[in-house]
Parts: C-alpha cells; structure tokens; sequence
C-alpha cells in the first residue's frame, strides 16, 4: 500500500528543495571567484561541479518519484536499498575531493563560516514534527530527527556569526556544531531505519514510517541528509587543515 502524501508535504518540498540548490549552488561559485586559479580553471571546476550536483538532484528526483525506494507493509525490501542513494553520492563525493586538486582549491576557498551557515536549511526538519503531530509519521523518528535538523539549522547561523567575527571560543564552537549536526543525521537514519518495513524494523510495528521511502520525502535520505554530512565533513576538514599547522606553530 502506497502511502498518502498531504499536500502541504508536497509544497513544501517545492519550495524547500529549489531553497537547498540555490544554496549549494551558490557556495560553488563562491569558492570559484576566490580560488587561486586561472580563470578558466575556475570557472570550469565550478561549471562542471555545478553541473554533478544538478545531476545528481535530477537523478534522486527521478528514482525517489518512480518508488524505487518505496518500502510498504505489504511488500518490505530484502535490503534497505535507500542506503545505496545515501552512501553512493557520499562515496562520489570523497573520491572527486581526494582525486581532484582543483575540487580540493575550490572548497578550500569558501569561506568556513559560510559553509557553517549554508546549513541553515536544515531548520526545515521541523516538517517531521508537522508530520508527527498530523499522525503520519512515528514519534520515535519524528522527534529526534526533527528536533535535532532545527537546533542544528538554528545554531549553525550562531556559530557562523562568531566565526565570521573571530570570536574567542569559535572554533570549538564549531567543532561541537559539527559533531552535534553529524550525530542527529546518524541517529535520524538508524530510526528511519528501525522504524520502516524492512530487515532493521523494530519500532513503531503498528504505525510503520511509510513516508520516508515515499516521495517526495525520501529526498531526505537520497539527497539532503548526504548532502548534510558532505558539508559538515568539509567543515571539520578545513578545521582541521587550518588548525594544525598553527598548533604546531604554536609548538615550536
């Protein structure tokens, strides 16, 4: 049985998703006007960047709306098959950034503070609480992910602003920001997991998480939560990049 979608899910998703482009987008070609490169190097890593990601948004739209991943009471998958549209784009992802020097140069030149504050769109977890509140999603996933996406949406703008500031205290800010951010995104897919039609369904056996396998909400799992974890990974790269040669600055 396929699930019913509401229609405030499916305008919000209009309106969400484009929000979520723009954004990533726009971060692009940040780093391709700051990079040091030529400018046809530039404009070429970032036009072929640009080009992936539309793809890949093209590609997860296309399979989430043809019930690719769709898992019903009726008919639960053998293999949770939606972890292949999570971990596929993540595996793409650290090969181009680790092959690529120009990749590398590109997110190297976007400034951290707004690649902390480009998570702002994650505030629109809080659907999972209308959701929630409206019946159609269980609580043991409803809660935590929604919970968890707003207070990282909401706290990623607080922490942006002190780094954008060099405030004292910024960058362990942003480091429990990170880990915080990264761990709502694991426990969100473990109770997805735990909660749906499936090998791993062990909550919620009299009101299953249909919704989330269903589109447009298995835009969730196939393209914003991998997208998610992509920016908090870059974020604790560059942390990382930029902090260790002062420590051993410092050390000296």
């Amino acid at each position: 049985m396929t699930p019913q979608i509401p229609g405030y899910l499916l305008s919000f998703e209009s309106i969400l998703r484009p929000l979520v482009m723009t954004i990533a987008l726009s971060l692009i070609w940040l780093g391709a006007a700051r990079m040091p490169a030529s400018a046809k190097s530039r404009y070429t890593t970032a036009g072929v960047l640009s080009v992936a990601f539309v793809g890949w948004e093209v590609v997860a739209q296309y399979l989430g709306a043809a019930n690719t991943y769709l898992a019903t009471v009726e008919n639960p998958p053998a293999v949770p098959t939606i972890l292949f549209g999570l971990l596929i784009p993540l595996a793409i992802a650290a090969i181009g950034l680790w092959q690529s020097e120009s990749v590398a140069r590109l997110f190297s030149a976007i400034p951290l503070h707004w690649l902390v504050a480009a998570q702002i769109y994650r505030v629109g977890g809080g659907i999972f609480l209308v959701l929630w509140a409206d019946g159609r999603l269980p609580w043991q996933f409803a809660l935590p992910a929604g919970i968890g996406d707003v207070a990282t949406g909401i706290v990623a703008i607080v922490v942006a602003a002190q780094l954008a500031q060099n405030a004292i205290g910024a960058r362990r800010a942003t480091y429990v920001w990170c880990i915080f951010g990264i761990a709502d995104l694991v426990v969100a897919i473990t109770m997805g997991a735990m909660t749906s039609p499936g090998p791993a369904q062990l909550l919620a056996s009299d009101a299953p998480n249909l919704l989330i396998s269903a589109y447009p909400l298995v835009m969730v799992p196939t393209f914003a939560v991998p997208l998610a974890l992509m920016h908090h990974g870059l974020v604790l790269l560059r942390l990382r990049r930029e902090t260790t040669p002062a420590g051993r600055l410092a050390a000296a």
